[in-house]
């Protein structure tokens, strides 16, 4: 009977051991699912900011005139 007790919590010490490098792989999992999801969240706040910057830059390059040349009245 000691054999068996003996033989059966080995067995269930050898299992849980492999769950938890199991659950290792799990929880890196899910921070860098946490990560990503982090980095698509500030990519989609960052764009409306960018694109308001760009639209003034291209707004400003519109109104300048190429190759004419400044006159000075001096």
């Amino acid at each position: 009977m000691l054999a068996l007790y003996t033989r059966i919590s080995t067995e269930i010490r050898t299992r849980l051991s492999r769950e938890e490098e199991g659950a290792t792989a799990v929880e890196y999992g899910l921070i860098v699912g946490l990560i990503a999801v982090a980095l698509i969240a500030v990519v989609g706040v960052l764009t409306g900011a960018l694109s308001g910057v760009f639209n003034d830059i291209s707004g400003t390059l519109d109104n300048v005139t190429v190759g004419t040349p400044a006159t000075s009245n001096g």
